[in-house]
């Protein structure tokens, strides 16, 4: 059975085991306190070009966008973020566990716009009732989106500019970061994403490392006693410098853009024989998650060699599937798929 249900179906780089063997009997301070996280976070600046901004080592995706939220809002403001946001639909209410209100906008391609954030800020600021509405406190994006497409620098800007005038902070999730960014169709470039956010996320649970997130703070304000609310959410953990390595390894050799770009490659190699095969997609497919619609006997004798996610119902006939590549992705099982497309 070949896989395509996600990108963390493979534990992690080959270079990542080899750090940490070679570790293994270092004794280190806990709680990410220690060198190799101290080493990781002056490599995350450089890449990114943000020597003033602070960062910080989580356990996994659920907990950073929890703790970044919770931390960000007062306790009745709320989040805005796109119907088909992670934390809105995929985190099990994290975000609403913590008291604030996930706002969900509707989005036909997992993306929002500035003038529809800016129109909610709006309605509840000149509500007559608007002491008794959840306040918008911050705005979440994902980067790539939950659907595979992308936000274009201009309209990470216009988003920005409105978050600024509104005093709403900016949270990007980056889970799938590095594969945007690896896109053909991308122009957002690294150093780019501090100036045009209060904060975001270096996801490594799904590029490449065994586990683990990297949270960049740009915003001094956000960064105030940042680490009482990753302890007090779970983000915390005690052998910290297992993260550490995991990021010191991923942005040396820049490590982190290679696998991110061969898991581009693979995708933009299945993306063009679908077209070719005029397959249609469910979203226009921009990263590593191609939404495709198939007849559903077909899906049925896919599912006979290869694993993958249905992603609903288009009609009685036909129905879309989720099909993702990473960076462990080997170019034999995309040549497979597509023979026996």
């Amino acid at each position: 059975m070949i896989n395509f249900e996600s990108d963390y179906t493979e534990g992690c780089i080959p270079e990542i085991l080899d750090a940490l063997a070679k570790a293994q009997k270092e004794q280190n301070t806990g709680y990410g306190m220690d060198p190799h996280c101290e080493h990781a976070a002056a490599l995350i600046k450089e890449f990114f070009h943000a020597p003033d901004s602070d960062v910080h080592f989580l356990v996994g995706g659920t907990q950073a966008n929890m703790t970044v939220i919770a931390h960000g809002l007062k306790p009745y403001q709320g989040v805005i973020c796109a119907q088909s946001g992670h934390i809105n639909c995929h985190e099990t209410g994290a975000v609403e566990a913590t008291g604030h209100k996930c706002l969900a906008l509707p989005s036909k391609d997992g993306t929002i716009t500035a003038d529809q954030i800016e129109q909610l800020i709006l309605e509840q600021k000149y509500n007559e009732s608007y002491e008794h509405i959840v306040q918008p406190g911050m705005v979440y994006i994902s980067f790539p989106t939950e659907t595979g497409t992308l936000y274009t620098k201009d309209e990470l800007q216009s988003i920005h500019d409105v978050c600024v005038k509104y005093g709403v902070y900016l949270f990007i999730d980056g889970a799938r970061l590095g594969y945007g960014l690896c896109s053909r169709a991308n122009d957002v470039k690294p150093e780019d994403l501090p100036k045009l956010c209060d904060v975001f996320y270096i996801g490594g649970t799904k590029v490449g490392a065994l586990f683990g997130e990297a949270v960049v703070i740009n915003n001094k304000a956000l960064n105030k006693d940042f680490r009482y609310s990753i302890k007090q959410h779970g983000g915390m953990l005690a052998k910290g410098w297992l993260l550490g390595i995991q990021f010191e390894t991923l942005f040396s050799n820049n490590r982190y853009m290679k696998i991110s770009a061969h898991a581009m490659a693979m995708a933009e190699k299945l993306i063009q024989a679908l077209k070719d095969k005029h397959y249609t997609f469910q979203f226009e497919p921009a990263a590593n998650q191609i939404f495709v619609i198939m007849e559903n006997a077909q899906i049925n004798d896919l599912r006979t060699a290869f694993a993958f996610h249905t992603n609903g119902v288009i009609d009685k006939d036909h129905t879309a599937i989720r099909l993702v590549t990473s960076w462990a992705t080997p170019e034999e099982n995309i040549d497979q798929l597509i023979k026996a497309l």
